[in-house]
């Protein structure tokens, strides 16, 4: 802990924060990341841009609040949907950051938010004011805003959808048989964040085959049933459409879904392969049922509802992942805020059935045990992990973890003494928990914490392995330590007792200056190779990482001016069949 950081801590002290901010896994005063507009802290985990105009939000005026001209107004709408919705909500009621609504900040003050906005907190509230990012001025009219009621963007129905809905290549002007000579089983989708694009990259050549313009900052990509179609969602809602028989794969199809959003799935079930297409989206809070060859909007849903624990109504409960049941023709759709799992049957879109499956508060990621029957999500404020039995549509356990789990999609592997397992990470803390998932055979086992092990640090984002593999890689890209941000832990799993070997994948990179986190693991088809992003600034080079999975060596560095800020990465053929 630095000195400029003691300064401050009496500040906190006078104005008696620092009991309401207590740090999860103790990030200090943070530097800024590297990225435009994204201190460090903010980069542990953010919320993206809400991608609306501040004109387009509704003032409310608060008469105990302190006034605001037009100007400030607009710009603090601005900033608040920048740089805060994201984890506070748009409409301010909390959600991986704690509520900021008038009940709240009037009783606190204006000198008080001042202080909270301008410093931060090691919890991971990012020091907007000390960090350079907002003016001493931005930061006065932001804690003067806090104290009114929240703005409200503008919904976002049918006919906006319409609206935005392009084919740009009609399904019957689409190739009938694939026209290119890639291996699509080893194609990689990866995300070029700050880009607004796409990279798709040959896994055996290891040369990108196109870069595809898509919406802002894509969160994850999916593809149909078949594997020909690619879907991308972007953090402002943008679906993209990508056709993978074409010569060049590219768009064929796009939709604006709402205004911000972090899913899309496809139907998987046996009879509706390539059908549908669904996503979810966090403003408005709400999914949509597309045709999967066109992006067409047929059904809109909206999850505003009660919550599961106190159950009271939320006006803003976000849909975060969504995967396809293997089991029945259905979308498991998780409902952040509310804690709701939903079990949205699509055999007649019409004429929707839902089955409703309390969980906990906040869902967010998750994925398949081994065996693709049950489902395990985090709800990541709630320190547990639900599991949902995708066959019988009821939830099969809470399972209590560690600090704001994060597991990805996790990872499956037989532990040498307990059997089959699935295993998560977390952002708060320096554990990765262990869980069985055989009921059948090793029913003494299921559904408990079997392992904690001790992994580098908390900020753990993406854990993996593969079927072929007897490793367990683990990143911690959000940790503010570099040295274990830029590196990653990798595990034997038939010795887990022994520990991890970290291996600095950013040095092998050798990119020079730069933030450099090392982000996500994802395997090849094969199961022999490692890929890792090293995420670097925006004006930065970045770089994929590939290590040989047997030797822990490294093979393969790709760079490339195109690759601006490489997230996710997504292998077609694991990604096809929920291999991970």
């Amino acid at each position: 802990m630095d000195s400029k950081y003691l300064r401050h801590a009496s500040a906190f002290a006078a104005a008696g924060v620092l009991s309401m901010m207590a740090g999860v896994i103790g990030w200090a005063d943070e530097k800024p990341s590297g990225h435009p507009a994204t201190p460090e802290s903010e980069m542990r985990y953010k919320g993206a841009p809400l991608a609306t105009e501040p004109e387009k939000a509704e003032e409310h005026v608060t008469p105990k609040a302190p006034p605001l001209t037009a100007a400030e107004f607009k710009r603090a709408k601005q900033i608040f949907f920048e740089r805060c919705a994201g984890c506070h909500g748009v409409l301010r009621k909390g959600a991986t950051g704690k509520p900021l609504t008038p009940d709240i900040t009037l009783k606190k003050g204006t000198d008080y938010l001042k202080v909270f906005i301008n410093y931060g907190s090691p919890a991971g509230m990012p020091n907007w004011g000390t960090s350079g990012e907002l003016t001493s001025q931005d930061v006065d009219i932001m804690a003067r805003f806090l104290q009114h009621e929240p703005p409200t963007p503008p919904e976002w129905g049918m006919t906006e959808m319409k609206a935005s809905w392009r084919v740009l290549i009609p399904p019957e002007q689409r190739p009938k048989k694939k026209m290119n000579k890639l291996n699509l089983d080893n194609l990689f989708s990866v995300t070029l964040r700050d880009a607004g694009q796409v990279a798709l990259i040959d896994g055996d050549s290891k040369k990108i085959v196109n870069v595809i313009d898509t919406g802002y900052a894509v969160h994850i990509s999916r593809l149909s049933s078949s594997a020909r179609y690619l879907y991308v969602v972007g953090r402002d809602a943008q679906v993209n459409l990508i056709d993978l028989w074409m010569e060049k794969p590219d768009n064929v199809a796009v939709i604006k879904t709402g205004l911000e959003a972090r899913s899309v799935e496809t139907s998987k079930y046996k009879g509706y392969e390539d059908k549908y297409a669904i996503a979810g989206t966090y403003w408005p809070p709400q999914y949509v049922i597309m045709k999967g060859d066109t992006l067409e909007p047929l059904k809109i849903v909206s999850t505003r509802g009660m919550t599961v624990d106190t159950q009271e109504y939320h006006p803003e409960p976000r849909v975060a992942a969504i995967v396809a049941s293997h089991e029945h023709p259905e979308f498991i759709v998780n409902v952040k805020e509310t804690g709701k799992i939903l079990m949205v049957n699509y055999e007649d879109v019409n004429n929707l059935k839902v089955t409703s499956i309390d969980a906990a508060r906040f869902l967010h990621d998750g994925g398949w045990d081994a065996t693709q029957r049950y489902f395990l999500t985090a709800a990541n404020k709630s320190n547990k992990i639900a599991v949902v039995d995708s066959k019988t549509d009821k939830l099969a356990a809470l399972i209590e973890v560690g600090k704001i789990p994060h597991p990805g999609r996790g990872a499956n592997f037989v532990d040498p003494k307990y059997g089959p397992v699935w295993a998560t990470g977390h952002l708060g803390d320096e554990h990765i928990a262990v869980i069985g998932t055989d009921p059948k055979g090793h029913k003494q086992n299921a559904w408990k914490v079997v392992r904690m092990l001790k992994g580098q640090g908390g900020g753990n984002l993406f854990i993996k392995t593969h079927p072929k593999s007897t490793n367990l890689w683990v990143d911690t890209a959000l940790n503010p330590d570099p040295k274990k941000s830029q590196s990653v832990a990798v595990f034997d799993i038939r010795n887990l007792d022994k520990g991890f070997t970290v291996l600095p994948i950013a040095e092998w990179a050798n990119l020079g200056e730069g933030p450099k986190r090392v982000v996500q693991p994802e395997y090849n088809k094969a199961g022999d190779e490692v890929w890792f992003s090293v995420w670097n600034g925006k004006t930065e080079q970045s770089a994929l990482v590939i290590v040989d999975d047997k030797t822990h060596k490294l093979k393969h560095v790709i760079k490339d001016k195109r690759l601006v800020t490489p997230t996710g990465k997504f292998n077609v053929y694991n990604t096809q069949h929920d291999v991970y």
